[in-house]
C-alpha cells in the first residue's frame, strides 16, 4: 500500500471511530440514567486500566481492580446528587491502589484512580442536575470538542511558535488560540437563551483553556513514562485517557466552579445563572 493510501486509510479508521464516539456521547447527553453511568464508567474504567499499565510496578491487575471496584461504587453516587460520597469511594480506591503498589509508584498508582474518578464524579454532578443538566452536558461537548478541532487546525494552518515544545512538540501558540476562542463560542452558541452571556462566555473560555491544559497534562505524564500513545484500546485514536484528557479537566473544572456557585442539587444550573 502506496504512502497515501495508507494515510487515507487510517484517516477514515479515524474518522469512523470520532463518530461512534460522539453518536455515543451525545446520546448518554440525552438519554442520562443507567446509559450515561454505564458509558461513562466504562470509559474511567478504561482510563484506570490505561494509567495502571502505563506506570508499571507490582500487582497491576488488583491495582486496576480496586480501582474499577471504587469507579463503579462512584458513578451512580454521583449521580443521585450524592457527590461526597462518591469522592470517599474514589479516594478509597486511590488509598488501596497506592497500597498494593508497594514498593513501586504508589504516588502514580493512587493518582490514577483519582484521575478517572474525576470524570464520573464531575459528570455526574452535572448531568445528575435536576435542571440544565443534558443542557450542561451538550455545552462541555462543545466547549471541548471545538478547542481539539479549532486547535489541530488552526496550528496546522497558521504555524508559528510552539506552546511547549518539550512536552508536545506539534502544539502552537496560534492554534491554542484558535482552539480556546472558539470553544467559548460555541459553548456560548449551545447555552440557553437566559444566560448570563458576559458570564458564560468567560466560562467557556476558561474551561477551554483548562482543557488544553488537560491535554498538555496527559502529554506530559505519557512523556515521563515514555509512552506514544496510553493504549491502542481506540482504533485511529490511541487509548481512552488520549481522547478523554482535555475533557476531564474540563469537566472537572465545570463541576467544582457550577457546585461552588450554587450546591450539589443543581449544579448544572451554576454554569449558566448568574
Amino acid at each position: 500500500m502506496s504512502g497515501a493510501a495508507a494515510n487515507m486509510s487510517d484517516l477514515a479508521v479515524r474518522l469512523a471511530s470520532a463518530a461512534v464516539m460522539i453518536a455515543l456521547a451525545i446520546a448518554s447527553a440525552w438519554q442520562g440514567g443507567h446509559f450515561f453511568t454505564l458509558l461513562w464508567l466504562a470509559a474511567a474504567v478504561a482510563v484506570n486500566w490505561e494509567w495502571q499499565a502505563m506506570c508499571g510496578g507490582p500487582r497491576q491487575f488488583p491495582r486496576f481492580a480496586i480501582g474499577a471496584a471504587a469507579l463503579a461504587a462512584a458513578a451512580p453516587l454521583a449521580m443521585r446528587g450524592e457527590p461526597e460520597y462518591a469522592i470517599l469511594a474514589v479516594l478509597a480506591g486511590a488509598a488501596g491502589a497506592a497500597l498494593l503498589a508497594r514498593p513501586g509508584p504508589m504516588l502514580w498508582s493512587g493518582a490514577g484512580v483519582l484521575y478517572a474518578g474525576a470524570l464520573v464524579v464531575s459528570l455526574g454532578i452535572l448531568r445528575g442536575s435536576l435542571i440544565f443538566g443534558p443542557v450542561a452536558m451538550f455545552w462541555l461537548f462543545a466547549v471541548v470538542w471545538a478547542t481539539d478541532i479549532m486547535a489541530y487546525f488552526g496550528g496546522r494552518l497558521i504555524g508559528g511558535p510552539k506552546l511547549w515544545p518539550r512536552v508536545s512538540p506539534k502544539k502552537t501558540w496560534a492554534g491554542f488560540a484558535c482552539g480556546v476562542l472558539s470553544g467559548a463560542a460555541c459553548g456560548l452558541a449551545v447555552a440557553p437563551s437566559t444566560s448570563n452571556v458576559p458570564v458564560v462566555a468567560g466560562l467557556g473560555l476558561a474551561a477551554a483553556i483548562v482543557s488544553q491544559g488537560g491535554d498538555l497534562l496527559e502529554s506530559s505524564i505519557k512523556r515521563h513514562f515514555g509512552v506514544k500513545d496510553a493504549s491502542a484500546l481506540i482504533p485511529g485514536h490511541g487509548g481512552a485517557m488520549d481522547r478523554l484528557d482535555g475533557f476531564i479537566a474540563a469537566a472537572l473544572f465545570a463541576a467544582l466552579v457550577s457546585a461552588g456557585h450554587v450546591g450539589w442539587t443543581s449544579a448544572a444550573t451554576g454554569l449558566f445563572h448568574w
